[in-house]
């Protein structure tokens, strides 16, 4: 899942892409380059972002939805409003990507449901200029595994069908960065809710802090953790995720495919697929 942030103020690329033009060419350059899907947000959910209005929303994401669907790429839509959600799926987006998983709006999850597309119900527990604040766990594994399941429930009790849901653990949203370690170590237990994972680790904080400069202490900057970056694709694909959201994607396609072949391997009992496949396996 490539990234085109529509915004000026998300945290590593804000003010990229705000012309409809630009963004619809990067998009088409991540398809290019690997993306399945191109997730388009009008809205920066960076830690202490503030809201924008839908209006707002609405002008900097159509175009781009309509531009890239024209141009034959898969769009998601990154937001939190169902106006919007609905805007883009009648404008040809076929997944609606929810980073407070149905909390923020109560009309989204009835709208996932009337839209019949996938649905990505993220952990979430407050908006992003609160959610630091919202760090505090007994468990982070059980924790979030509990509260997702309860997410899930209530947007299915909306009419969303489960066949459609997606999850995702919510790395950096309401998480310290020992958090998002222990998430990316309990992916197994993420799976077993017996949902797609769709894991969207790219450039956060806890890449920036393990790489942090080691006489200063200053953490790498968001648009020097791509490596760091491919590396956690890599190990997601190889713990069963549906999906990795990275800003830059050639770099996680290959990565992807890494993790996936030793995934392969894993489920074949340790034997090589092509040596598998010789003895008739």
């Amino acid at each position: 899942m490539g990234i085109v942030n529509v915004t000026p103020d998300s945290f590593s690329d804000g003010g990229l892409w705000l012309d409809p033009g630009r963004a619809v060419a990067h998009g088409l350059e991540l398809v290019a380059e690997g993306a399945d899907l191109i997730d388009v947000g009008g809205e920066s959910t960076r830690p202490g972002a503030s809201r924008i209005t839908g209006e707002e929303e609405l002008r900097r994401v159509l175009p781009v939805v309509r531009g890239l669907v024209a141009g034959g790429a898969a769009v998601s839509v990154d937001t939190m409003r169902a106006s919007v959600a609905r805007a883009a799926v009648e404008a040809g987006a076929c997944l609606i990507n929810d980073v407070s998983g149905g909390l923020a709006d109560p009309g989204m999850a009835a709208a996932a449901a009337r839209s019949g597309v996938p649905f990505v119900v993220m952990h979430w527990r407050g908006p992003s200029d609160a959610m630091d604040g919202l760090a505090g766990y007994a468990d982070v594994r059980a924790d979030v595994v509990r509260e997702l399941d309860r997410q899930v429930d209530a947007v299915v009790s909306a009419g969303v069908d489960p066949g459609r849901i997606i999850v995702d653990p919510g790395l950096g949203f309401a998480k310290d960065r020992d958090g998002d370690w222990e998430l990316l170590g309990g992916m197994d237990e993420l799976t077993r809710l017996g949902f797609p994972v769709l894991v969207g680790a790219s450039r956060k904080r806890f890449l920036g802090t393990l790489l942090a400069d080691p006489v200063t202490g200053a953490p790498r900057p968001a648009r020097d953790r791509d490596a760091a970056t491919a590396a956690v694709s890599a190990l997601a694909a190889a713990r069963g995720a549906w999906a990795v959201r990275v800003h830059d994607v050639a770099a996680s396609a290959d990565a992807v495919r890494v993790g996936s072949a030793l995934r392969r391997v894993e489920t074949r009992g340790g034997r090589h697929p092509r040596t598998a496949a010789m003895s008739g396996s």
